[in-house]
């Protein structure tokens, strides 16, 4: 009869109930449902921290605030759309022939800057005028308010803005010597001013519109937008569009930030990763669960367990198994007869044995920490050496304990 012994958590193996599987299948689908939510959650961060990357009024931006649509009209018309990101590469692309230059707010570039920039264009149409762009561009110009939303007729002789009708500004601006079209709320919706170059034959034509409000994706189709940027911006074969950011700047440089050097991805990667952790936190702590005591099929007494266990390493032939069990219990019980510690070494109980005179320090070495046994008869044959080292051992130095 074969008797089954029970571990730590009992001595029955049970098979996993229905119940349990599918508790068990239920918590898997939770967590991986769990990590694809905020793989889509990370995703859509990144996605909306590389959209946000590019500054609204973007000619490559698809968002509702880029001007991608605007872009590719004038493409379409046969306009020359150079999007540059660079102020020497848009000055080099302006210098090379009769281009438009459409200049939004560049804060990172100095007076001098824009001014070198602006210089070589034809034409040169503020997208997002500012007082500092207005004052070095526009001769003094300023923004003066922002307009109701109503539909208002251009009412001047600009004839980009004739043909485009009218439109619904937000911020206008007055400025000297300067067309004015789209009055509204005490300023005006465009300034048109026309400039002799004093370093090069010609004029210089530039023109201030709010673009944020009128130019970008989700407002050109609406009323004269379409019509008024194409007239504005298409004046000319060739469209250098600049694109400023931090980093072209020729200002001097500043120490950035953690959030600047930081990668977008970096902060959707740390949320996923905690995620994961809380979910391997909470698998691990289902899976073991509370203790269950059980009841043992039988009792086995200690003695039993003990010869059983002798009987494995004897079938198993790992006689060296059981020669350092053998000379382990013999040192320890040895050491604990010399007054030691149960934990010292061979060598240790060896010197023991021979201060006592109980047997030299060469023979108690080898037989607590020699080579060991090969055969079940060398295994044999250790025992009796070791059961008369400490018998020897006992009887020298407790010989109350061996007399009748």
């Amino acid at each position: 009869m074969s008797v089954e012994l029970g571990g730590h958590r009992g001595a029955k193996t049970v098979a996993p109930t229905t119940s349990t599987r599918r508790g068990s299948a239920v918590g898997w689908i939770a967590i991986v449902a769990g990590l694809i939510a905020v793989g889509i959650v990370g995703a859509s961060i990144v996605g909306g921290s590389e959209w946000n990357q590019r500054e609204s009024l973007d000619p490559e931006s698809a968002a509702p605030t880029g001007t991608r649509a605007l872009a590719r009209i004038l493409a379409d018309q046969g306009v020359d759309v150079r999007i540059v990101r660079s102020h020497e590469q848009a000055a080099a692309a302006l210098r090379e022939t009769a281009a438009t230059l459409v200049l939004p707010d560049a804060p990172a570039l100095s007076d001098e800057a824009i001014s070198a920039l602006t210089a070589p264009a034809t034409d040169v149409v503020l997208i997002d005028p500012r007082s500092r762009t207005l004052r070095l561009i526009a001769d003094g110009a300023n923004a003066v308010g922002v307009a109701d939303d109503a539909l208002v007729q251009p009412q001047c002789s600009v004839p980009e803005a004739q043909r485009a009708g009218a439109i619904r500004p937000r911020t206008v601006f007055v400025g000297t010597d300067a067309a004015q079209c789209y009055p509204a709320a005490g300023g005006y919706a465009l300034l048109v001013r026309e400039t002799i170059r004093p370093d090069a034959p010609g004029t210089q034509r530039v023109s201030a519109v709010d673009g944020a409000a009128l130019f970008t994706n989700e407002h050109l189709a609406q009323d004269g937008n379409a019509a008024l940027a194409l007239g504005l911006m298409g004046r000319n074969a060739t469209l250098v569009w600049y694109v400023p950011s931090v980093g072209d700047t020729n200002l001097d440089p500043v120490n950035p930030s953690l959030g600047e050097l930081t990668p977008p991805w970096v902060s959707p990667v740390i949320v996923l990763a905690l995620a994961a952790a809380v979910a391997a936190a909470l698998w691990r702590g289902i899976r073991f669960g509370p203790l269950v005591g059980e009841r043992l099929p039988v009792t086995v007494r200690g003695e039993e367990t003990t010869r059983g266990r002798a009987h494995l390493y004897a079938r198993s032939g790992d006689t060296a198994h059981a020669a350092s069990l053998l000379r382990h219990g013999a040192r320890v019980r040895i050491a604990r007869l010399l007054g030691l510690s149960g934990s010292s070494s061979a060598t240790e109980v060896a010197d023991a044995l021979a201060r006592a005179s109980v047997s030299s320090r060469e023979d108690a070495r080898n037989i607590l920490d020699g080579a060991p046994p090969t055969s079940r008869r060398d295994l044999d044959e250790l025992y009796d050496r070791l059961r008369r080292l400490e018998a020897a051992a006992r009887a020298a130095l407790h010989p109350e304990r061996n007399a009748p």
